[in-house]
């Protein structure tokens, strides 16, 4: 079992800890304020405790179970990606994505994937473990450390990295909560989004929470035959079923769910298939996002062409359905999911 950091504990947690080593109650908020608002990244750095105390809290409690081993930058700058190591020495990786009103990061929720659709290099490695709810804050909070030295502020945290989130459902929750809490980041619950690839019992409980975080769903296909073939779990959480709870999701919640396509050349890029999608979709109140490939090496995936890609787009829009195509980002220095990563262990 891992040991844990202060990165994994939220708010009352910290406070039952300090209040355990004798510390009085404010200890909790000038921790939890240094760390979350003015965005330090050690217990040297937090000088408004005592010296003795943040040795003790070095020794006992790590601060932070990351460490970034590798990264890599695109040439205009505008999409940052960084390989971390953890402490059992498996590696993540996150990506920040600027466009021009928002500042985007993409985290990880597990080390590998067991969902192993057909186009992704995260799921080519195997899965080994769940992420804790610290190795998923510290993603974050490394990126919006970088921006602030930029004078720039996160604005957005998509749980769309590495892993399938609802398979680590409780530290993926916890790691929303701490980093919403308005005493410390205070990133708006409409600022964070979490996609699944359709894991059903998850959006069960997704829809039972209390905070407005937004819902996005892997579809790539509108059809059992092709969604079996490039999503291994449609076979446990086929399109009837899968659409059936985002149906209720949407009646409990009344908020739209976002659907994502990753378009891929000659395989689900077809009028006919953007018909099949828009057939599913009929009546819901979401939103497609049309996702270009990211290739990856030893893969005969390709993205769509733009053609193919507004060909599709227009046929949903047609009937009915609202959709955009995603600024594509990083695709020259392979972010996508896993292909850092995958780089690491080949070398």
């Amino acid at each position: 079992m891992l040991r844990p950091t202060l990165l994994d504990l939220d708010r009352q947690e910290l406070a039952e800890y300090l209040a355990k080593r004798g510390e009085p109650d404010f200890r909790t908020e000038q921790i939890w304020r240094s760390v979350y608002r003015d965005l330090l990244a050690s217990y040297t750095k937090i000088t408004t405790l005592p010296r003795v105390l943040r040795e003790a809290l070095t020794r006992d409690l790590p601060f932070d179970p990351l460490q970034p081993i590798d990264r890599i930058v695109s040439a205009d700058g505008l999409t940052r990606k960084v390989l971390f190591r953890l402490v059992d020495d498996e590696a993540i990786e996150a990506v920040l994505m600027s466009y021009e009103r928002r500042r985007t990061v993409c985290v990880s929720t597990q080390v590998g994937c067991p969902i192993t659709c057909a186009f992704c290099a995260t799921g080519k490695s195997g899965f080994v473990r769940n992420l804790t709810a610290g190795e998923i804050v510290g993603q974050t909070l490394h990126f919006a450390r970088w921006l602030r030295e930029k004078d720039e502020r996160l604005t957005n945290v998509v749980y769309m990295g590495m892993g399938e989130p609802f398979l680590n459902y409780e530290a993926m929750m916890k790691s929303i909560r701490i980093l919403n809490d308005h005493e410390g980041f205070s990133l708006a619950a409409r600022g964070f989004t979490v996609s699944t690839v359709g894991i059903i019992q998850g959006i069960k409980r997704f829809m039972e929470e209390d905070l407005q975080v937004n819902l996005a769903v892997s579809l790539h296909a509108g059809s059992d035959e092709l969604r079996n073939k490039l999503v291994p779990s449609n076979h446990s959480y086929p399109l009837a079923k899968l659409i059936h709870a985002c149906r209720s999701y949407i009646e409990r919640t009344h908020r739209r769910i976002t659907f994502e396509v990753a378009l891929i050349d000659g395989v689900n890029d077809s009028s006919k298939q953007a018909r099949e999608i828009a057939v599913l979709l009929s009546g819901l109140l979401c939103h497609v996002n049309l996702i270009p490939l990211n290739p990856i090496p030893d893969s005969s995936f390709r993205p769509s062409s733009r053609e193919r890609t507004e060909a599709f787009a227009n046929v949903l829009e047609k009937m009915g359905i609202p959709v955009t195509v995603r600024v594509r980002r990083g695709t020259k220095i392979q972010a996508g999911c896993g292909q850092l990563r995958a780089r690491s262990q080949r070398n």
